[in-house]
């Protein structure tokens, strides 16, 4: 606590000094203000005593013999002192203005360098305060000068103008200078020939010195099922785009006699035949089927050949309408195929039905052997398959079959291992059995929930899917369509290219018979 007492009463004696200091200023500021007031007055009357006496002498000096050099050197006393008085003047000023006493200030005269002239200021404009001076410093800095550059004819253009016609060319070395050209590239030309003719040797040599395939090599290669299959597919593609319908031995003038001769002759002609005794010998057509994706292929089914019991049971072949001689595809089925179809949302996609009940799935892109089949059991069919349809949209269709056991069957066709719905046709009215042999059946256009079969005693009925308001799901035996006196061998509705009569079917039965039917609505 002391020690802070200390502090604060040294800080109040220095601030009490601060103010002493600063009222002794003022102070002295005032004095000297009134010191310039009373010291004008004084130095007027200094100036004109001084004024005199430098009048006075030169008057009473006498006129013409006073000479030039006695006028200035009482000029120069007189001058000289002036400034005298002039300088203890102001000296005195000064020592009264630093003085404390506000008595003693006595006014006077600023000092000039020139006497001359501190005595007119003096007359003229009184008195004047002492200049403060102050001590600055001074950089300099040292700037090269700006360089001008100034461009020049000479500078930016040759003039060759002063050549003399010495230095021109001659006609002669001219055309020597011409001829050299010319030979250097003649010269190229030739040596890029040369090199060219032999890089054609080079390639003949290398090709002369190819190796030969040894006999055994060949036939490995011959033998090998790679090369057959590259080569049963180019010689297709080449059979195919040598198949011409066009007759270039016809004669126009002739062309009423042959339509003459159409018009009396029959009404269906044999336009061409398929055959293949690799393929089709001593075997049955089972079905035969066309595909709506490519309009000229077709399909047909084979059963066994009996006098070749190492070859596959049942074969599937696809023919081509610009390939007669041999079929695009050929499939083999461990039994006898009764049914064929083409997916109509798959192109690459065939199926078909066995006689042991098997539903067979063939890919157009794999080998000759199904890709997927239904087992041998119980969930699927017994007995032969006789029907197959592929229903539904791109996104969701599936595979209906029907077979002579009663069973009809809806299929996914990446997955066969069992149905997903099964249907048993039954009717009471049947004398030995309930069941109901189906042997063909077809859906109309845009149609997937109800369906026509064909059965083995010669009558097609209406099946439903799905329980319907005042019908149930299965075999409606009221709605029967009776006419044939043997098996319906098969049924088709009308194409929906005309939709008027999209609701016609066709059946053809071993009676020798066809009959059209309107469907019955429901």
């Amino acid at each position: 606590m002391d020690h802070r007492r200390e502090e604060l009463e040294k800080k109040r004696a220095k601030l009490a000094e601060l103010r002493r200091q600063r009222e002794e200023r003022k102070r002295a500021a005032v004095q000297a203000r009134e010191q310039t007031t009373t010291g004008g007055k004084m130095d007027s009357q200094d100036i004109n005593d001084l004024v005199n006496s430098l009048v006075g002498d030169r008057a009473r000096s006498p006129t013409g013999q006073l000479g030039l050099a006695g006028a200035a050197r009482q000029s120069r006393e007189t001058l000289v002192e002036g400034r005298d008085r002039s300088i203890s003047t102001a000296t005195s000023i000064g020592t009264q203005i630093g003085s404390p006493d506000p008595g003693a200030a006595t006014p006077g005269l600023v000092a000039s360098p020139n006497p001359a002239a501190a005595a007119v200021g003096g007359m003229a404009a009184g008195p004047r305060i002492l200049p403060d001076f102050k001590v600055s410093s001074m950089v300099i800095f040292d700037f090269p000068p700006k360089e001008k550059i100034v461009y020049n004819k000479e500078m930016q253009t040759a003039d060759n103008t002063w050549e003399t016609d010495e230095k021109l060319l001659s006609e002669e070395e001219i055309e020597r200078r011409v001829q050299e050209i010319r030979e250097a590239d003649e010269k190229a030309r030739a040596t890029k020939e040369e090199e060219h003719a032999k890089r054609e040797a080079e390639a003949r040599s290398r090709e002369a010195e190819i190796k030969r395939l040894t006999d055994e090599q060949r036939l490995n290669i011959l033998e090998s099922s790679e090369f057959a299959s590259f080569m049963g597919q180019r010689s297709r593609v080449m059979e195919r785009a040598l198949d011409e319908d066009y007759d270039f031995m016809v004669d126009y003038t002739l062309a009423s006699v042959a339509e003459a001769d159409e018009a009396d002759g029959e009404r269906l002609k044999l336009a061409m035949t398929f055959h293949d005794d690799k393929v089709s010998r001593n075997r049955s057509v089972m079905d035969v089927t066309w595909s709506n994706r490519f309009p000229e292929l077709v399909a047909a089914a084979y059963n066994r050949n009996p006098m070749a019991p190492n070859e596959p049971d049942g074969i599937v072949a696809v023919w081509n309408t610009h390939l007669r001689e041999r079929p695009e595809f050929v499939f083999n089925a461990p039994s006898d195929v009764l049914r064929v179809s083409f997916s109509d949302f798959n192109p690459h996609i065939v199926v078909g039905g066995a006689y042991s009940g098997q539903i067979l799935l063939w890919d157009t892109r794999a080998k000759a052997l199904p890709v997927l089949k239904t087992p041998l059991t119980a969930n699927g069919h017994t007995h032969p398959v006789y029907a197959l349809k592929v229903v539904g949209s791109t996104n969701a269709h599936q595979l209906i079959s029907a077979s002579t056991d009663g069973l009809v069957c809806s299929w996914q066709l990446d997955m066969l291992a069992q149905p997903q719905e099964v249907i048993e046709l039954t009717h009471p009215a049947h004398l030995r059995t309930d069941e109901v042999s189906v042997t063909c059946l077809d859906f109309a256009d845009n149609e997937t929930t109800a369906f026509v079969v064909g059965t083995a005693e010669g009558v097609a009925y209406q099946v439903n899917r799905y329980d319907r308001a005042g019908c149930k799901s299965g075999l409606n035996g009221f709605d029967a369509y009776r006419a044939h006196a043997a098996p319906i061998n098969s049924l088709s509705f009308h194409p929906p290219a005309a939709s008027d009569f999209t609701d016609l079917f066709l059946t053809t039965s071993s009676d020798w018979t066809m009959r059209l039917w309107r469907a019955r609505t429901a």
